[in-house]
C-alpha cells in the first residue's frame, strides 16, 4: 500500500472517529449535568483528572513503543521488536501494582486534598477507587495499542473506538434515566475503556510478527526506551500541568462547583482539538521512517503540509466557538452558563495558534528530536500552574484561564515555528506563509460571513446553529475549489489534488 493511501485511510477513520466521538460527547455531556447537577457533575470531572495524572507514570515508554515499532517494522528485525514489547510488557506490569497501592491511599486522603461536599464524599471515594483501577489494568495492555499506531493501524483503532464509545454512550443513557448516579456511569466508563484495551491487544497480537516472553525482558531494550522516552515523559508531565491542572486548582482553591463552569468552556476546545490531534498522530510514525531512512526532503513536506491541514481544520473551529460560543452554549448547556464564553475565548485563540502547529510536535517525536521541546513545555506548565494559582484568588475561573493562556500562546508564538524551522533546515517566513496564509485567508472570510448570519439571523437552536455553521461552511469550501481551481490543479475530487493543496507555495 502506498503512503499516500496508507495516509488517506488513517486520516479518514480518524475523522470518522472524532465525528462519532464529538458528537456523542457533545449530546452527552449536558445529558450528564442535568441528570447529576452541577456538584456531581464537578466531582465527576474531579476525580478524572486526577486520576489521570496516574499517566504520568508512563515514563514515556508508550511513545517509544510507537517510534521503535515503526523503525524495526521498517528495518524488518522482529527480534529486536520482540525485546521491546517485551520489555515494555514487564515495565508497565510492575507500574499498574504501583498504581493499585497508590490508588488505595488516595481513596484513605481524598476528603483532605479537595472540597468535595459531605455527601457526595463516599462516592467521590468509590469513583476514585475505580478510575485509578481502570488505570492501572489497562496501564499493561496500552502497549498493543501503542504498536498498533507504530504499525499506522490507525483505522484498526478508530473503528473498533466507535463501537466503544456508542455503546459507552447507549449504557449511561439507560443508567442515568434508570435513577442511575455517579457511580453508575464510573463502573461503565471504566469497564468500556478496559473492553477497548482487550480489543486492542487482541488484533495487535493477530498481525504482529513478535514472540512475547521473560526471556526477551532485556535492559539494555529497557533503557534505549527509556532514554528516548524520559523526554516524551516530560512532554507528558508538561501536557497534564497545562490542560489538566485547572480543575484541580479550582477544586483545591474555591469549591469542585467552581470546575462546572470552566470544564464546559474546556470541554467545547477539546472538541475542536480532537479533529486536529486525531490527524496529526498519523505522523509520528510516518516521520520515524523518513528519519530512519535519512529522507529529509520527505520530513520538510510532511512539516508544511501536515501544519497546514491542521490549520485548515482548526481555524475554522476556532471561528465558529468565538462567533457563535454564546448561542452554542445556551443551546447545548443551558442559558444560566452563558458567563462561561469569556472563558472559551481565553481558552480556545491560543490553543488554535498551537493546535494549527500539531505536526510539528508529532515530527519532533518521530525524530527523536524532542528534547529542547520537553524542557520548553514543562516550563510553560510550571507557569501555567503558577499564575493560575497566582491569578484564581483574586480573578476566580476567569483568572485559571489566563493562568493557562498567557505562556501557551507564548510558546505557540515565539518557540514553536522558529525551533522546527531550525531542525529542519526551512526558512521561518517561508513556512508561515506556505503553511498558514491560505487558512488564514478562509478563516477571517469565514468570520465575516458568520458575524453577518448571526448579526442578522441571531438564533438559539441547534437547527439554527447548523444551518449558519454550514451555510459558513459552504462558502469557504467553494473559496478552496476556487484556489483549488486557481493554482492549475486538474482534478480538485482526488487525493493528489488535496495534497498538491496541503504542499503548494
Amino acid at each position: 500500500m502506498s503512503l499516500r493511501v496508507q495516509a488517506f485511510k488513517n486520516v479518514t477513520a480518524a475523522w470518522l472517529g472524532l465525528l462519532v466521538h464529538a458528537v456523542v460527547g457533545f449530546f452527552l455531556s449536558p445529558f450528564i449535568l442535568h441528570k447529576l447537577g452541577d456538584e456531581a457533575f464537578s466531582v465527576w470531572v474531579l476525580i478524572f483528572a486526577v486520576s489521570g495524572y496516574f499517566g504520568l507514570l508512563d515514563f514515556g515508554i508508550r511513545s517509544s513503543i510507537v517510534k521503535y515499532t515503526a523503525q524495526f517494522v521498517t528495518t524488518n528485525d522482529p527480534e529486536q521488536l520482540s525485546c521491546c514489547l517485551s520489555t515494555c510488557l514487564a515495565f508497565y506490569s510492575a507500574i499498574a501494582l504501583f498504581i493499585l497501592l497508590a490508588t488505595a491511599a488516595g481513596y484513605l486522603y481524598l476528603p483532605l486534598l479537595f472540597r468535595i461536599p459531605a455527601g457526595l464524599l463516599t462516592s467521590a471515594r468509590v469513583l476514585f477507587l475505580l478510575a485509578g483501577a481502570s488505570v492501572a489494568f489497562t496501564f499493561p495492555l496500552s502497549v498493543f495499542a501503542g504498536a498498533l499506531e507504530g504499525l499506522q493501524k490507525f483505522s484498526w483503532l478508530q473503528l473498533s473506538q466507535i463501537g466503544i464509545t456508542l455503546f459507552r454512550a447507549f449504557l449511561i443513557v439507560v443508567a442515568l434515566i434508570h435513577g442511575g448516579g455517579l457511580l453508575a456511569i464510573g463502573i461503565i466508563t471504566v469497564a468500556m475503556n478496559l473492553l477497548s484495551h482487550l480489543i486492542f491487544t487482541y488484533m495487535a497480537l493477530y498481525v504482529l510478527p513478535v514472540r512475547l516472553s521473560s526471556r526477551f525482558v532485556e535492559s539494555n531494550a529497557f533503557r534505549t526506551m527509556a532514554r528516548y522516552g524520559v523526554f516524551a515523559s516530560v512532554i507528558l508531565a508538561a501536557e497534564k500541568l497545562r490542560f489538566q491542572s485547572d480543575a484541580i486548582v479550582l477544586g483545591a482553591l474555591l469549591t469542585s462547583t467552581a470546575i462546572t463552569s470552566f470544564s464546559i468552556a474546556a470541554r467545547l476546545v477539546e472538541y475542536a482539538s480532537y479533529a486536529v490531534r486525531s490527524m496529526s498522530q498519523i505522523f509520528t510514525p510516518m516521520s520515524s521512517q523518513f528519519h530512519a531512512t535519512g529522507n529529509m526532503v520527505r520530513l520538510q513536506r510532511t512539516f508544511v503540509a501536515g501544519n497546514r491541514a491542521s490549520a485548515f481544520i482548526i481555524f475554522p473551529l476556532c471561528v465558529a466557538l468565538i462567533v457563535l460560543g454564546k448561542s452554542i452554549i445556551e443551546v447545548w448547556v443551558g442559558a444560566r452558563y452563558v458567563s462561561s464564553y469569556s472563558i472559551l475565548v481565553l481558552l480556545i485563540i491560543p490553543r488554535t495558534l498551537y493546535l494549527a502547529q500539531s505536526t510539528s510536535i508529532r515530527i519532533l517525536l518521530g525524530m527523536g528530536r524532542h528534547r529542547i521541546l520537553a524542557s520548553v513545555l514543562l516550563l510553560e506548565g510550571g507557569v501555567n500552574l503558577l499564575l493560575s494559582l497566582l491569578l484564581v484568588r483574586r480573578f476566580g475561573v476567569v483568572g485559571v484561564a489566563w493562568g493557562t493562556a498567557i505562556p501557551l500562546a507564548c510558546t505557540s508564538l515565539f518557540f514553536l515555528p522558529q525551533h522546527l524551522c531550525r531542525v529542519l533546515e526551512i526558512p521561518v517566513g517561508a513556512f508561515l506563509n506556505r503553511a498558514y496564509r491560505l487558512p488564514l485567508m478562509l478563516g477571517s472570510f469565514q468570520a465575516a460571513v458568520l458575524w453577518l448570519a448571526n448579526y442578522e439571523f441571531p438564533t438559539r437552536t441547534y437547527l439554527g446553529l447548523i444551518l449558519k455553521v454550514t451555510g459558513a461552511g459552504t462558502v469557504c469550501c467553494a473559496a478552496l475549489l476556487w484556489s483549488l481551481f486557481k493554482r492549475g490543479i486538474a482534478r480538485p475530487r482526488t487525493w493528489d489534488a488535496f495534497t498538491q493543496l496541503l504542499e503548494s507555495k
